[in-house]
């Protein structure tokens, strides 16, 4: 049995020839699997081939099932940068690991933070924050601390009640407030929180406070911002914020128990900083 050796000449000219040849191929995928030759041997990945339906690119003949050892010996020594080098990572990965960083990479563009809708933009923190004011019509404001009021015309209903009620801009680190109505159980709840445009690592470096109350009663949170890597239902739905049962939130309204008027206080520190009370 022959054991092919990656610093073997023949192999590193084969490497240098795989490198050469699949910079002008035509590449269909950036994702390695297993090379397969037609019957000229132009190879393709394994997943490339049911794209292309199974004729080769480069000649038109017929793509076969038969692994070439040879290839796949050199692909598993190469070294890919990440996709996402352009917008600031400078990572490189052996091909096998290289997909599963991407999918975590701190780079990688942030989905829309904007609730109870499928909004497709992705894109930098930047941009985000431009689409979030003039395509979705969310508030800016500017500053550590916050008065909000919240109006709810229609109180008892906890169907399609999320909201983004402003965005932050702190020291040009920008801050989503949600507000949302759900079931806790069989108990209709309120739940308010603040999410970190940016990576978790940062978002851990703020903290955050709210409050509701009225009639001499208040209830407030302190907590870490989470960062809108993850959706809003994810932080709904592990309880991290203020939450409000329906009945207490009535009672701080203003709106005589027809309509939910509440008012959330709060204000953003960094967390190695001390919190005026």
């Amino acid at each position: 049995m022959m054991v092919w050796n990656v610093c073997h000449p023949v192999m590193r000219s084969i490497r240098k020839t795989f490198i050469t040849a699949a910079s002008a191929a035509v590449v269909v995928s950036t994702v390695f699997h297993w090379p397969l030759p037609c019957l000229n041997w132009h190879t393709l990945c394994s997943i490339c081939k049911s794209k292309v339906k199974n004729c080769c690119p480069t000649c038109r003949e017929e793509l076969g099932d038969i692994r070439c050892l040879a290839l796949e010996k050199v692909a598993e020594s190469l070294e890919l940068p990440c996709k996402y080098g352009p917008l600031g990572c400078l990572e490189i990965f052996p091909y096998y690991k290289k997909v599963k960083h991407e999918a975590k990479c701190d780079f990688r563009p942030y989905n829309c933070p904007y609730p109870g809708s499928e909004c497709s933009a992705v894109g930098d923190i930047a941009f985000l924050v431009d689409h979030l004011i003039v395509d979705h019509k969310v508030d800016m404001h500017n500053g550590c601390s916050f008065d909000h009021l919240y109006v709810k015309p229609t109180p008892r209903e906890t169907e399609n009640a999320a909201k983004m009620l402003k965005v932050f801009n702190y020291y040009s680190h920008y801050f989503c407030l949600h507000f949302e109505a759900f079931q806790l159980g069989i108990a209709p709840v309120y739940i308010a929180f603040l999410r970190f445009m940016g990576n978790a690592v940062e978002a851990r470096t703020f903290s955050y406070r709210l409050e509701v109350g009225a009639h001499g009663r208040k209830l407030i949170w302190e907590g870490t911002p989470r960062s809108i890597r993850e959706s809003h239902q994810k932080v709904r739905d592990s309880h991290d914020g203020l939450i409000i049962q329906r009945n207490m939130a009535l009672f701080f309204s203003t709106g005589e128990r027809k309509e939910l008027k509440l008012r959330v206080t709060g204000r953003i520190w960094k967390a190695n900083s001390t919190l005026n009370i």
